[in-house]
């Protein structure tokens, strides 16, 4: 029996609804940038598996150091202990993070990052003694699917069965330079009927809504008012970071700096689960009482697993290597070339790109998670090609080591799909 059929005996998979989607491809291998499936039939993974294999899959050079971490230390509980995967992960992280992030925290994954964001944000106001409730975020912004993530995220096609019961958000439209005074009015209106605590944003590419980008420049004034206003700039960095905007972290190009923020994904080269919560030191200071319940009481099990530890400092060596530096420049100037071409194509309506993250926009309405949306996912994956487009959205963010063959491979496919359409 195959593994899609044994596999619609018990599981239970994510974003799908089994009733109209029961089949799930079965794959036996991954290397570099090509899934090969039961059947012998082989795929570019153009969206690197969810943002995470952005240097390929079963990497060696992250692979074989994991394997000598596995022979010496595998778990240990982090809040009594600690470590030199962990030490030495935090030091190199604090090289290449924003000048003013100074203190690390583990997590299991992205929700749980922004998760733990949340609450170091509402426990640093009560912990200096004001009480503060509310959250700005942008329309369509997209966090995670805990509770405290999904309620800052503004998706419903996530959160619609649950919005009763979600914390008190304010949204506000993402900036795109026409309605920046707008949006200061706005903010200004929030800030004097509500106790905010923090603004949380996707910087510079809101990844689910559909690869949507907006201006450093833009942002910025929105994140020069929250400061202005002593609210806490809490930075979603799960999708952007570690390389994927052309920039070590997407803050990088915005001149004012999160107070907070949360990686994963990439971190660990989609290898092992893990993630990090990064703070000021403002804001640990904060948490530092002779009192105990001013501590930060939130941990996961598996927090700073040494070995989740060890592959996170094997992607950041990658990732500031001089190899991986150029295939990210060649890999954005190639999207630009493409884009060029592309952008009049009778079937696009629109086209961006930035860094290693491609998005094309469809002369079409189509749901999320609609038959347009099946049509194009089933065309790519018979050229061999793996890409998950977002409704009418067409995206590529694939591996930084990526060779120009199979990236023209993609392009290629992406053509050749819209000519059928």
């Amino acid at each position: 029996m195959s593994l899609q059929e044994r596999d619609k005996k018990h599981l239970w998979h994510p974003l799908k609804q089994h009733q109209t989607h029961p089949e799930s491809l079965g794959i036996v291998k991954a290397k570099g940038c090509i899934l090969t499936d039961e059947n012998g039939n082989e795929y570019i993974d153009a969206i690197s598996s969810w943002y995470t294999c952005m240097f390929g899959h079963c990497n060696d050079y992250i692979t074989s150091r994991v394997y000598d971490q596995m022979q010496t230390l595998d778990q240990i509980m982090f809040s009594d202990f600690t470590h030199e995967p962990a030490v030495k992960l935090s030091e190199e992280l604090i090289k290449i993070l924003p000048k003013n992030q100074n203190r690390i925290f583990f997590n299991d994954n992205g929700s749980t990052a922004v998760e733990a964001g949340i609450k170091m944000a509402l426990q640093y106001y009560f912990n200096i003694g004001e009480k503060r409730n509310t959250f700005i975020a942008f329309e369509n912004g997209f966090h995670g699917d805990t509770f405290g993530a999904m309620s800052v995220s503004g998706l419903s096609v996530y959160n619609g069965p649950f919005e009763d019961y979600l914390m008190d958000i304010q949204r506000i439209p993402v900036p795109n330079g026409e309605n920046n005074q707008a949006i200061l009015n706005q903010l200004k209106q929030i800030v004097s009927e509500n106790n905010v605590a923090g603004f949380i944003y996707e910087p510079l590419v809101q990844g689910a809504a559909g690869m949507k980008i907006h201006k450093a420049e833009d942002l910025d004034v929105v994140l020069k008012f929250c400061k202005e206003n002593n609210i806490l700039n809490i930075a979603d960095e799960v999708m952007t970071g570690l390389g994927k905007t052309g920039t070590n972290f997407a803050s990088d190009q915005v001149a004012t700096k999160p107070d907070i923020i949360c990686l994963s994904k990439a971190l660990t080269a989609g290898l092992v689960p893990m993630a990090i919560t990064s703070c000021t030191e403002e804001i640990y200071e904060a948490f530092l009482s002779n009192d105990i319940a001013k501590g930060f009481f939130h941990c996961h099990t598996y927090s700073a697993n040494p070995i989740a530890c060890r592959a996170a400092l094997a992607s950041i060596e990658l990732l500031q290597s001089k190899e991986i530096q150029e295939n990210i420049a060649y890999i954005s100037n190639a999207h630009k070339t493409f884009l060029e071409e592309i952008k009049n194509h009778p079937k696009v309506t629109s086209t961006r790109c930035k860094g290693v993250i491609l998005a094309i926009d469809l002369k079409t309405n189509a749901n999320r998670y609609g038959t347009l949306r099946d049509k194009l996912l089933k065309l790519f994956m018979k050229d061999g090609v793996f890409l998950r487009p977002l409704g009418n959205t067409i995206y590529i963010q694939p591996p930084y080591v990526i060779t120009k063959e199979q990236l023209d491979k993609v392009y290629s496919t992406i053509e050749k799909v819209l000519d059928t359409l």
